[in-house]
């Protein structure tokens, strides 16, 4: 299987970066902090223009046609920036969510209608996961799509009260979603329901790795820099075997976490029924390197890392804050030793590195049988 990424997705993963390096920094993510919305109309225009809205949208429906695979690139790079506004859960969670809705004829033509002012970037759309119930930037929403048992709902943002909650993060702004989840905004229910929850579940926690991946590189990028120009006794720092060594643990960690994202973001395209093991070895992998990377590079910069003035505790408290969302580590391990405890699930280095691990699965049981 070849796992290298394409040019034509390295150069949209590029220009994608650039945009949000060059618009994205620590001032001005303070300066959102100040105002009530919390986002940057200017910048989602620009990434409106940048046709991230419509990425994973069949282009029968008006989108790109493009695949997880295509955006993973991308989402680490808004984890690089710690970009405040939910731009890749809009395209990788909601977007994908409206899209199944159509494409199995659910609902009525009001969710085409949503999913095509999505694209354009005239309305914001919220998710509100069973596992996930508190909603990022709720109050800016336009819709949301809600969980109830095992049920969908989509209702608009006066149909829902919202609570706010305080996060450790303060670029984010939560709220705790209630409705009255009556039959008029029930899109799906029963296994139909479970099944898109929990295609939602694997596609909101690939989303987050691929973000918790972008922070930890952040967070070291910065530590190098800082450690650079840090003089002790006539000396950087960043001279120390002591700190190189913090810092190489977490490039390890980054190293090995990566793969296994782009793995199960092939694994979520081109076999999503068989993503449960592959996104949650991803949500692990992504989480512990990400944590890691807030404990050594605080203790790199010392006690200012712990400052309100460091830049740094922007990106640690947002890895603080995802490596939580959509499944802790504890709840996504679990569901790796349920796949890995199957009678006939597929070990060895044929079907983990293989191609039949993931297309032809139903051909391999065959076999065993």
């Amino acid at each position: 299987m070849d796992s290298t990424f394409t040019e034509d997705q390295k150069t949209f993963a590029e220009a994608t970066r650039a945009v949000l390096t060059g618009e994205v920094t620590a001032e001005r993510i303070r300066q959102r902090w100040a105002t009530p919305s919390g986002v940057d109309d200017a910048l989602l225009e620009q990434i409106k223009g940048l046709g991230l809205n419509g990425m994973l949208v069949p282009e029968a429906l008006g989108g790109l046609g493009l695949g997880q695979t295509d955006f993973v690139l991308m989402a680490q790079a808004c984890g690089y920036v710690a970009l405040p506004e939910p731009v890749a859960e809009q395209v990788t969670v909601v977007a994908p969510l409206l899209v199944d809705v159509v494409d199995r004829g659910l609902g009525d033509s009001s969710v085409q209608q949503v999913l095509d002012d999505l694209q354009s970037g005239s309305v914001r759309v919220a998710v509100a996961h069973p596992i996930n119930p508190m909603v990022n930037f709720a109050e800016s929403a336009d819709w949301f799509l809600l969980g109830h048992g095992e049920a969908l709902y989509l209702a608009a943002a006066e149909q829902v009260n919202l609570r706010p909650r305080k996060s450790v993060d303060p670029s984010r702004r939560l709220a705790e979603v209630n409705f009255d989840a009556r039959d008029a905004h029930c899109l799906a229910r029963g296994d139909v329901g479970a099944e898109l929850w929990r295609a939602t579940l694997n596609r909101g926690a690939l989303c987050t790795a691929a973000q918790l991946v972008g922070l930890a590189e952040a967070m070291v990028d910065q530590t190098v820099r800082y450690t650079g120009d840090r003089q002790q006794f006539g000396r950087a720092v960043g001279a120390n075997q002591a700190v190189k060594h913090l810092l190489a643990d977490v490039a390890v960690q980054i190293e090995y976490a990566k793969p296994v994202i782009y793995r199960a973001a092939y694994t979520a395209e081109v076999s999503p029924d068989r993503a449960d093991f592959a996104v949650s070895h991803a949500k692990v992998a992504a989480a512990r390197a990400a944590l890691l990377a807030t404990r050594h590079c605080i203790q790199a910069h010392g006690a200012m890392g712990y400052t309100w003035e460091c830049d740094l505790q922007i990106w640690v408290k947002r890895a603080w804050a995802l490596a939580r969302e959509w499944g802790d580590e504890g709840f996504h391990k679990n569901r790796i030793h349920e796949w890995l405890l199957r009678p006939n699930a597929l070990l060895g280095p044929d079907f983990t590195f293989g191609r039949r691990s993931i297309t032809d699965s139903s051909e391999a049981l065959e076999s065993m049988a």
